[in-house]
């Protein structure tokens, strides 16, 4: 469980990410002490800016598969690159970083005898052949892919955290993560909510791939963060699926962004990629059952909330590149 608040800090790896960071506002918010580890490679300092002189924040800028010295009271293992141009960017990394990354944060749980929840992810049920997906389902993954360092990846982490709960009864939590979105996304960073905004509001074609029929389900940083919360402060182990049962096609999703920012950008087609899953959404009833969580958030607030965030994030990249040398 996620212990009363003491001056032991909660670890937070993948801390300046989109979802770390969030996570350490609302620890921080809580009254907890708060460490975050990041190596920078995926996450910015600029989404954790507002922190960095918080009396109870700290921010180690190394990597998760190093040893550390720290005795926490609590970790959220959330080190890993999550969006495919990040992870395919150095597939061997992104695998070891999953791998020894979370073999590193399970000794440090195990050894201080503190609960470790691991982010896991919806890709260890790869391209599915049922749906929606329970935890129950084992997947349908390519092992030999440009997405396996990541799905795979995780689901060795899954492994771990479960032989550590059996052999040495460490208190892990494991959450399977649903697409997330929300500010502190990166324009780049290549996941399609954050493509589709950023294309409209530059008035560039809008890429979609394949036909546009593929379905993905979206849920607001928020919500996700709760339901994060929520389970490490559960007496379930996991996995939990955490994500929206709202299913969208990405086809649908591009007119909805174009709608919702007035962009005039016409929609052009690219072949999909390889390994790119068809169809994506969760059955999330052990989260309605067990912790009593579902996404409040609907999807008009949350990508209102997020156009808002790219909106102030390109103006300020424009205003920076015409402001005099």
């Amino acid at each position: 469980m996620l212990p009363p608040l003491s001056r032991r800090p909660v670890l937070v790896t993948g801390g300046a990410g989109f979802l770390g960071s969030h996570l350490c506002e609302r620890l921080l918010d809580e009254g907890h002490h708060v460490v975050a580890l990041d190596n920078l490679s995926s996450g910015s300092l600029d989404n954790v800016g507002p922190l960095l002189n918080h009396p109870r924040f700290v921010l180690l800028c190394r990597d998760v598969t190093a040893p550390i010295e720290i005795t926490p009271s609590c970790i959220f293992n959330l080190a890993c690159p999550a969006s495919p141009p990040f992870y395919q960017r150095d597939p061997v990394k992104t695998t070891l970083t999953s791998v020894i990354g979370t073999w590193r944060m399970l000794e440090l749980a195990r050894t201080h005898r503190v609960p470790m929840l691991q982010a896991s992810t919806s890709e260890v049920y790869g391209d599915p052949l049922v749906h929606p997906q329970s935890e129950d389902y084992r997947g349908h993954v390519s092992i030999m892919g440009p997405r396996a360092c990541y799905d795979e990846g995780k689901r060795c982490a899954e492994t771990l955290c479960f032989d550590y709960l059996r052999k040495y009864a460490t208190p892990v939590h494991v959450a399977r993560i649903f697409n997330t979105y929300g500010p502190r996304m990166l324009p780049g960073d290549g996941r399609v909510v954050s493509n589709f905004i950023v294309q409209a509001l530059r008035g560039e074609c809008i890429t979609l791939y394949g036909d546009g029929r593929q379905s993905r389900s979206f849920c607001f940083v928020q919500d996700t963060i709760e339901g994060l919360v929520r389970l490490v402060s559960s007496a379930i182990n996991g996995p939990v699926n955490l994500g929206n049962p709202h299913e969208i096609s990405m086809r649908d999703l591009a007119g909805h962004i174009l709608h919702l920012t007035g962009s005039r950008s016409r929609v052009v087609h690219r072949p999909l990629p390889e390994d790119d899953p068809r169809q994506r959404c969760p059955d999330i009833s052990v989260a309605r059952q067990h912790l009593g969580w579902w996404p409040r958030i609907s999807l008009e607030e949350g990508l209102v909330r997020t156009i808002a965030h790219f909106r102030e994030v390109l103006g300020n990249r424009a205003a920076s590149l015409a402001a005099p040398g």
